[in-house]
């Protein structure tokens, strides 16, 4: 680690993964900031290319069936490809259509454990695909000006529909280097007191801030804890709270405990229709309640996790509906629905006051739990 901290690097490419392309002292305003990024068009979503170590779909245990029979219908088309004489489309057809009803019964009804375990599906969109898609000119800025950068969680300025902006983000990881490096999207303090930092940026020079929340929880590891990981995140919560610009989250798969709230504690706050939002994971609520992790499902249950509930409860304002068969059956349609929650989420704060700002978000939080289920 360096003695003194160092200027923020230029990352060319979205994310954490490009190369730097130099480091430069930044003097003028933040809304030029952006400028120092090549001007370009934001990336079409291509999993084929992003995802090179996963081209195939990966399953959830109760899709085994469904992965059955789109497996058959996919031999019968590699067979057909070897053999051009063979006419397999008719029986392929079938097997795509009982494939299709399949999945139209399975998510039809999805119970609160179940949509936890599409929440955590690893081909979903994460927050470097969003990044990638809805920005353009991201600059990332790198590091909490006191430890380290935290590569699980992402954060820098950009332009989204034109508007300057700044957008946090925990990042997951696609492959298990990726995932190594970006700690599963669990954040260390440091990850936290960067959030700030970009947030104290944002309230300075009138930049709205998005967030993008996927993480099971902060990381719990001993030096976490060591370098104070509770006033790392209640530090973070208490920013969201007090910037005088808008704030917008969306939980794009899992929220898990005080690590979304940490960037969650928003003016308006959406959630994708099979993402979760809790206190706790199920796994961990069943080992403190029945000392038993395999009553996840109970957990799940009375956790009220679900977009849904949430959204009855009055902490969620918007669910985002996702593609049949989740998110991750159509990354491109999930984003551009994200996009547009967005850009409306963001429309309905413009041109109101940081003193109105501040009060309103300040009311949402005071009032939350006043309504219940049967309301």
């Amino acid at each position: 680690m360096p003695d003194r901290p160092r200027d923020a690097g230029v990352v060319i490419g979205a994310g954490g993964g490009g190369v730097i392309h130099g480091r430069r002292h930044i003097t003028g305003p933040t809304t030029n900031l952006a400028e120092l990024h090549p001007r370009a068009r934001p990336a079409i979503y291509r999993p084929e290319t992003d995802r090179r170590d996963t081209p195939r779909m990966t399953y959830l245990d109760f899709e085994k069936p469904l992965a059955e029979i789109e497996g058959k219908a996919e031999e019968l088309r590699a067979l057909a490809r070897r053999n051009e004489e063979m006419d397999v489309e008719s029986e392929a057809a079938a097997l795509d259509k009982k494939a299709a009803d399949m999945l139209r019964d399975l998510y039809k009804d999805l119970s609160p454990w179940r949509k936890c375990q599409v929440a955590r599906h690893p081909d979903r969109p994460h927050c470097r695909d969003y990044i990638r898609a809805l920005f353009t000119e991201y600059t990332p800025l790198a590091g909490d000006r006191n430890f380290a950068d935290d590569h699980a969680v992402m954060g820098g300025l950009a332009r989204f529909e034109d508007r300057p902006v700044v957008v946090i983000g925990h990042e997951k990881g696609h492959d298990t280097k990726t995932r190594i490096e970006r700690n599963f999207g669990m954040a260390r303090p440091e990850g936290y007191r960067k959030a700030v930092r970009l947030m104290d940026m944002a309230d300075r020079f009138g930049l709205p801030v998005i967030s993008l929340v996927d993480t099971p929880g902060a990381y719990p590891g001993k030096g976490a804890e060591e370098r104070g990981q509770s006033e790392a995140i209640a530090r973070s919560t208490e920013k969201c709270l007090t910037i005088g610009v808008p704030l917008v989250s969306v939980i794009i798969g899992e929220g898990g405990s005080g690590g979304a709230v940490a960037f969650a504690t928003a003016d308006r706050l959406a959630m994708l229709e099979h993402s979760v939002y809790s206190v706790i994971s199920p796994e961990g609520c069943a080992s403190i309640l029945w000392k038993d992790s395999e009553k996840m499902r109970e957990a799940a249950e009375a956790l009220r996790l679900t977009a849904q509930d949430l959204h009855k409860l009055g902490v969620c304002d918007r669910v985002i509906a996702e593609p049949l068969g989740g998110a991750q059956r159509d990354p491109a349609a999930t984003i551009t629905a994200v996009g547009a929650a967005l850009s409306k989420m963001l429309g309905q704060l413009s041109g109101t006051g940081r003193a109105a700002l501040v009060k309103g978000r300040r009311r949402k939080y005071l009032d939350m739990g006043s309504k219940g289920l049967a309301a």
